[in-house]
């Protein structure tokens, strides 16, 4: 018999992309603190898919304390413009900043994805989309932020590529899972290696 899937996450994004793709599975909220863990990672040099990863197996472990007979799927992403990780903007004038640092420049979206059971990780995968993002004139991003509203508070970039945030791109490289931040198809193909889903 399968082992219970379960996502430690309640995005809403993530688990459509699952739903979508016949996946049963529940969602239960990790209990961290991200940017807590986050800190000292940055005094050791671990990189922006490092960050992500170790964020997703954070997270899939603390449900997997709770859960201990189920398969967790956990999952991060990061945004990072060189070195500098963003994070998703406090308010609208934080949204403003992130768009007017990223315009003209090409970023990345670090997206990581484990499976973990009894409280060890048995998988991990990181994806990286490269985003460029074209050049945006503070007038331009004022009234995209005034059209989109708070939806914009809800992602690292301040954007949503499955919205009119595909308006601020020049050119993107990657796959549209692993910008919305579930890499999909690696995950997919571990489940069909373990047994999880029909194969």
């Amino acid at each position: 018999m399968a082992l219970p899937l379960i996502l430690a996450s309640q995005s809403p994004f993530r688990a459509a992309l699952l739903k979508n793709a016949g996946i049963q599975f529940t969602s239960q909220k990790a209990n961290i603190d991200e940017r807590a863990v986050e800190a000292p990672l940055y005094e050791t040099g671990a990189t922006p898919e490092d960050v992500a990863l170790i964020l997703a197996e954070t997270k899939a472990e603390e449900v997997s304390e709770r859960f201990p007979h189920a398969l967790i799927i956990g999952c991060d992403q990061t945004l990072s413009l060189g070195n500098e990780i963003f994070h998703k903007p406090a308010d609208m004038d934080g949204a403003r900043r992130h768009l007017l640092a990223l315009s003209g420049k090409t970023h990345q979206l670090n997206s990581a994805v484990v499976l973990v059971q009894n409280g060890q990780t048995v998988w991990r995968h990181v994806s990286v989309a490269n985003m460029t993002m074209r050049h945006l004139e503070p007038g331009f991003i004022g009234r995209h932020l005034a059209r989109v509203g708070d939806i914009a508070l809800s992602s690292v970039g301040a954007y949503q590529v499955e919205g009119e945030g595909i308006q601020l791109f020049d050119k993107i490289d990657g796959d549209y899972f692993t910008i919305v931040g579930l890499p999909l198809l690696p995950l997919l193909k571990e489940l069909r290696a373990r047994g999880i889903i029909d194969g």
